[in-house]
């Protein structure tokens, strides 16, 4: 029997081990996409409580305890800290097969140095041994960030954003660590909700254009994006409830935008085609000036609505959405193609149907001059456990070229996840380790370190354009 999350977790070969523990294991980690607070990096917030760190926002454990029977109250109500822990102690030992007890012992064995096992017998040990190690200087924000050897980290920003803390931390010369801005314009594009029209008014505010029309809303978005490129950023973000349909008239668009801005709804129609002029200019944008563009999509949101009228969005509730646009999202590249203004663009589903589709759908806009111009993204939210980390990876490598693939992100919102690019390697060498030692890929050593190298580090670091240097 082997023992539990040894030094050779999840790595069933000798060829898996050898380019883990050689090539993968102390590789940096560029996280190109997360959901973190750069106030908090900025302040080097030092948090009270495992639970402050674990449990303040993460829906995925939250979701977990319900599913346990767990009561709101210890979930996100007013329960105390240490009963909120308790709950999830004893939640965790029965996600046997989750990846979440998986994530949850590397970053107590990583960031606590705790061997031994969490459940509800073992929880006063462990929230004794946490909470002491977090008063400690090594475990604020900063520490933990450089103690995980991360070189760059990616927020997600809004248009409307000061970017004030991604300004304070590059004017810090005692942290050394990038955090750029990544643009996330959903809120500028979601013309059906109701605070829409607010939003154009802060977006007129910070712009210094006056919002009036769809070409002024253009002229705006212009602005921040040199606003945010003059702060680094060169990576956008986008939450697709669709993707692509029919593009309309400009005076079309015009009309829809005056009619929302009357005061009245928009019609589904009316809907997806403003947004698909939205995306066709933003998508120019981004070419125009070599920023990556990320499309997430394949999610039903806000699901369960007595929860969501009680606790608001990004709370756990959200599903998986069976709508497979694998033709809109090649219409939606195609339109690009025309006029040679496809920017570099990763791809994420929610539903992992989409696997095969998307592979077939990069292919078809590759291009000289950018190795993998086009990506999969990396298994994302629901799909981030060795099967889907496995089958995305596979599916890439039977359609696409695996070797250009920019690996993983955090897509987090705490701290004390890049354990999961630890997890995500694991995986990766298991796989690769098993086709070397099946005869499917020779066992050339020098290719390998290329390849496994590359995809935990060295391909994120060419393909987004950072100012880092990549590792030989």
């Amino acid at each position: 029997m082997k023992t539990f999350m040894g030094k050779n977790f999840l790595l069933k070969t000798e060829t898996a081990k050898n380019l883990y523990h050689d090539f993968a294991e102390d590789m940096p980690i560029l996280d190109y996409h997360c959901h973190i607070n750069p106030q908090e990096i900025y302040e080097d917030r030092q948090f009270e409580t495992i639970t402050q760190v674990w449990l303040g926002g993460d829906h995925y454990k939250w979701r977990q305890m319900r599913s346990n029977g767990i009561d709101e109250y210890y979930i996100t109500g007013d329960a105390s800290d240490r009963e909120k822990f308790q709950k999830w102690a004893e939640t965790l030992e029965k996600a046997i097969g989750n990846p979440l007890y998986h994530w949850s012992h590397l970053e107590l064995k990583k960031y606590f140095g705790y061997e031994g096992v969490l459940n509800g017998d073992t929880a006063e040990e462990v929230w004794n041994l946490c909470n002491a190690k977090l008063a400690t200087k090594q475990l604020s924000v900063r520490n933990i960030i450089k103690n995980s050897n991360v070189t760059l980290i990616c927020t997600t920003d809004d248009p409307v954003d000061s970017l004030e803390w991604h300004k304070k931390i590059a004017e810090d010369p005692t942290f050394d660590v990038q955090v750029l801005p990544a643009w996330r314009p959903d809120k500028a594009m979601n013309i059906e909700k109701p605070d829409y029209a607010d939003y154009l008014s802060k977006l007129s505010a910070v712009s210094g254009v006056q919002v009036k029309s769809f070409a002024s809303l253009k002229e705006a978005l212009k602005v921040r994006l040199a606003f945010f490129q003059s702060m680094g950023c060169c990576v956008s973000d986008h939450a697709l409830n669709y993707v692509m349909y029919k593009p309309a008239s400009e005076k079309k668009i015009e009309e829809i935008f005056a009619k929302r801005l009357s005061g009245k709804s928009v019609s589904p129609l009316e809907e997806l085609q403003f947004k698909t002029a939205f995306m066709l200019f933003v998508a120019k944008e981004y070419n125009r000036m070599g920023w990556v563009m990320q499309l997430h999509y394949g999610c039903k949101r806000d699901n369960n609505a007595l929860s969501y009228q009680s606790l608001g969005p990004d709370t756990g509730f959200d599903c998986i959405n069976n709508y497979a646009p694998s033709a809109e999202m090649a219409d939606f590249l195609n339109a690009l193609s025309a006029t040679d203004e496809v920017p570099k663009t990763i791809l994420y589903s929610l539903n992992p149907n989409d696997n095969a589709s998307i592979g077939t759908i990069i292919g078809c806009f590759q291009g000289p001059g950018c190795a993998g111009k086009i990506q999969q993204g990396s298994a994302w939210w629901f799909n981030d456990h060795i099967h889907g980390m496995t089958e995305q990876m596979i599916s890439l490598a039977n359609l696409g070229l695996l070797g250009n693939f920019v690996g993983m992100l955090t897509d987090s919102r705490s701290f004390l996840s890049y354990t999961r690019h630890d997890y995500f390697r694991r995986i990766l060498c298991n796989l690769i380790g098993g086709w070397v030692e099946n005869g499917e890929y020779p066992d050339d050593e020098k290719a390998l370190k290329r390849i496994v190298q590359g995809i935990c580090y060295n391909n994120a670091v060419k393909y987004f354009g950072f100012n880092l240097k990549t590792v030989d």
